[in-house]
């Protein structure tokens, strides 16, 4: 959860390697994202189409090692999963043999929390995200965007100090899409959780985030950053008809270009 000042995410030096590619996905990457104070930190990472986005969650979530350099989460090393950092995949995760609210349990029975004590905190994250009223539902009686809901409430009830989210919407039509993201935005602004969310989609991202990175091709690097100005109140349906959302989606649209052309970062360095 948000706790005032200080650092939230360092790459220090940081050399990735997937799988048994012997190139780099990343190469000595450093960079800081500092926490928030009245709320969490909603940060999206942009970039070509396999730049190694994806893979930088990962090391996040503690699911790859670097091979050199080091990765910390509110100053500790990550060296391994934990509860602490959730992570939310595009593909539905949801337990198909559980319901709605035994799916939303799952995590704290696993913890042997008591189970009247986790009816009732599953209760508070169902109301969150809005499905109450189908607590008793199986995932496959469930809309897409209902079930990636589950799977969000199933990560939050950890009380993560992370969210890591990659490419969470993707495989939603673009209505169910827009749905998810105001969603998310009330869930984010209910929780004060800490947010790192991965996506293609540059609309999303300055809907979404308080700061983009624009990554460029592997070896990756930090190419541009963009703390986004825009009030969340004012984070609705027609704010992509702005001339403000418009004027950032192009910035983006632009540096991502530049950044697939050159495949080098200009900003790589920490901040």
């Amino acid at each position: 959860m948000n706790s005032g000042g200080g650092l939230l995410i360092e790459f220090d030096a940081v050399t990735l390697r997937y799988g048994s590619s012997p190139a780099n996905v990343a190469d000595g990457l450093s960079f800081l994202i500092e926490m928030g104070h009245e709320r969490g930190r909603f940060v999206v990472f942009l970039g070509p189409s396999g730049c190694g986005k994806s893979t930088l969650l990962r090391a996040l979530a503690g699911l790859l090692l670097p091979v050199s350099g080091e990765v910390r989460v509110l100053g500790e090393p990550v060296l391994a999963p934990s509860g602490k950092r959730g992570l939310v995949f595009q593909d539905y995760t949801s337990f198909d043999w559980l319901t709605v609210m035994q799916n939303i349990c799952f995590p704290l029975e696993l913890k042997g929390v008591p189970r009247a004590d986790a009816l009732e905190q599953a209760v508070k994250f169902l109301d969150m995200v809005g499905l109450r009223e189908v607590a008793s539902y199986y995932p496959k009686q469930l809309s897409g965007g209902m079930r990636q809901r589950v799977a969000i409430a199933r990560t939050l009830i950890n009380s993560p100090d992370l969210l890591l989210m990659d490419e969470p919407f993707g495989a939603l039509d673009s209505f169910t899409r827009e749905d998810m993201q105001r969603h998310l935005l009330a869930i984010w602004q209910g929780s004060k959780n800490n947010i790192i969310f991965v996506t293609h989609d540059i609309g999303e991202a300055a809907l979404l985030a308080d700061e983009i990175f624009v990554m460029s091709t592997a070896p990756m690097r930090v190419y541009a950053r963009h703390e986004v100005e825009i009030p969340y109140e004012k984070r609705n349906r027609e704010l992509k008809y702005t001339a403000e959302f418009t004027g950032l989606v192009k910035t983006v649209e632009d540096q991502i270009r530049e950044a697939t052309s050159q495949g080098v970062g200009v900003t790589g360095g920490t901040p």
